[in-house]
């Protein structure tokens, strides 16, 4: 599909949707209002009770549940003092609500804002992910009135579409950018070969030169094509249980013959006993990139440490080398796509400046980050800061993958 074909058909699609949604937000408007009118006339006031989990209430008929259930993304009903008086069970998972009540400060302003006027509003807002507010949903919100102190909110994950664009924008910029040296040393050096092909050590040193260069163009395509996984997949739609000691094992194990032909020891800390949720194998790829940095840029003979500790909500597995370091003015960079402090050393050592990068995406899908300390000659330490996973729903989520 072409890009205009495409953006003309991601407008019709929006354009549908609209109006798909304005007639469902007219159907439960009607019959909530009805609703609601009701139960004002029997109690003289709005019903206070709250049903996010499916569990019934006594003040609020179940059709209006089923109608919220129903409804694609997040719905929810706030009353007059913007308590939730009912919500479906995605409102919970987009980090919308707490409790009964909204924690996002821009829907509570179109709540307001309806309810002093009665006209339905509609607005693109981006939600912070919680604990940490690293992470962005972006998210298509939508309030209508229901009453004069009841107003329905919708809201509709855009996450996909938005990742799935900035995928596709990114992809195009890092090719051209990016792939041009390799192939134009490969370009360069078969000519080379051609031409001495009545040198036999020529040919032996501009062929060997063709291999690394080859593999490093082979190691780009790599981190591209992980890099746009990583963007166009939420690890915490579908997450399981991930252990971080099961997770250090793995990834230390898959660096174990780089630290051998490196002479580097590398250090594991006891056991922490905690887990996330999410994607293990995207949390492997990150600390394994850590590792792979921490190793290149360490000389023979030193030790990398790889530590985890419990830190309130949050686990922290860290990497420390005894590596060269970098500067102070440098580190605000690094985890930026294809930045790489030092150019001539990353093509030494074959880094695509894509690793860290990486690293950031995986962090950030978690809800987490990571951060850097670091000192030019004394080594640097990378922390990984990951949500712990409650108990219940570690287990509940360990029944569900085991069944």
């Amino acid at each position: 599909m072409g890009l205009l074909a495409f953006s003309a058909y991601r407008g019709a699609v929006d354009v549908a949707g609209s109006v798909a949604l304005a007639s469902v937000v007219g159907l439960v408007a009607g019959g909530a209002a009805g609703w609601l009118l009701a139960a004002r006339r029997e109690s003289g006031r709005v019903p206070a009770s709250f049903d996010v989990d499916g569990v019934p209430s006594p003040n609020v008929p179940e059709g209006l549940g089923r109608l919220l259930a129903v409804l694609p993304g997040a719905a929810f009903v706030v009353g007059a003092d913007n308590t939730v008086l009912r919500a479906s069970a995605e409102s919970a998972t987009l980090g919308i609500l707490l409790g009964s009540r909204v924690v996002i400060p821009e829907i509570l302003t179109l709540v307001t804002a309806v309810r002093h006027d009665g006209v339905i509003r509609e607005e693109d807002v981006e939600l912070r992910r919680p604990p940490l507010g690293k992470g962005v949903v972006h998210a298509r919100v939508r309030v209508a009135p229901l009453s004069p102190t009841a107003a329905l909110v919708l809201v509709e994950d855009l996450s996909d579409a938005y990742r799935i664009d900035a995928v596709r924008r990114d992809f195009v910029a890092n090719v051209s950018h990016e792939l041009k040296t390799p192939v134009g040393a490969l370009s360069l050096l078969a000519e080379a070969v051609q031409a001495a092909s009545d040198d036999p050590e020529a040919v032996q040193r501009f062929s060997a030169r063709m291999q690394i260069e080859s593999q490093r163009l082979s190691n780009l395509v790599n981190d591209l094509i992980d890099l746009s996984r990583l963007q166009s997949h939420d690890p915490l739609r579908h997450p399981g249980p991930v252990e971080i000691d099961h997770l250090v094992s793995e990834a230390v194990d898959a660096t174990k013959l780089l630290a051998h032909a490196r002479d580097i020891e590398v250090v594991v800390a006891e056991p922490s006993g905690a887990v996330v949720l999410g994607d293990e194998s995207q949390l492997v790829m990150a600390l394994r990139n850590l590792l792979t940095n921490a190793l290149a840029y360490s000389p023979p003979g030193t030790r990398v440490a790889v530590g985890t500790r419990r830190a309130g909500e949050l686990v922290e597995i860290s990497v420390t080398d005894q590596g060269i370091g970098i500067p102070v003015d440098e580190q605000s960079r690094i985890f930026e796509r294809f930045y790489r402090v030092d150019p001539a050393r990353s093509r030494l050592t074959g880094g695509t400046g894509l690793g860290l990068a990486i690293v950031k995406h995986v962090c950030v899908n978690h809800g987490g980050d990571c951060a850097v300390w670091s000192v030019e000659g004394a080594g640097s330490t990378f922390t990984l800061r990951l949500p712990l996973a409650a108990a219940s729903d570690a287990n509940a989520l360990e029944g569900v993958h085991s069944s």
